[in-house]
């Protein structure tokens, strides 16, 4: 299910929401922003570090899902939506590194969905897949050829 441009208007309202209550010229506070979608009510839901809610919209592409694969294609639309907001994600006021998550029904975490360092950017945590493999066999290849 690609999301509609509704449902990609919406979460971008719900993120636009809650970076108005952490401005840029705020003092930090959070570290984190946890994202759980709720599939029997289509609900996503926004908590910060003490799992406070800090927003809850209703997004009608998820109030009957059909398929299996709802999470994977909410933090798709997800990520899509934060990215396209990038300027102001980054400039709210949470301390670095901070990360936005995606939680399951039971309140775990099942992945991050954007990362920010001070010098580096994460969207999908599929672009680090196998590097641990590539670095064991650069260096294996450079130790040989010595």
């Amino acid at each position: 299910m690609k999301a509609t441009q509704q449902t990609i208007q919406q979460i971008q309202r719900a993120i636009r929401k809650v970076a108005e209550k952490f401005p840029s010229s705020a003092e930090p506070v959070l570290t984190d922003l946890h994202m759980q979608v709720k599939p029997e009510s289509g609900e996503l839901r926004i908590f910060d570090d003490d799992m406070k809610e800090l927003m809850r919209i209703v997004v009608d592409q998820w109030l009957e899902p059909t398929e299996e694969d709802l999470y994977e294609n909410a933090a798709t639309a997800i990520k899509h939506c934060i990215n396209t907001m990038r300027n102001e994600v980054e400039h709210m006021s949470i301390l670095h590194p901070f990360s936005f998550v995606m939680m399951g029904e039971d309140g775990e975490t099942m992945s991050d969905i954007y990362i920010v360092d001070d010098d580096a950017i994460m969207l999908d945590t599929e672009l680090l897949k196998g590097l641990d493999e590539e670095l064991d066999h650069f260096l294996e290849d450079l130790l040989k050829e010595e």
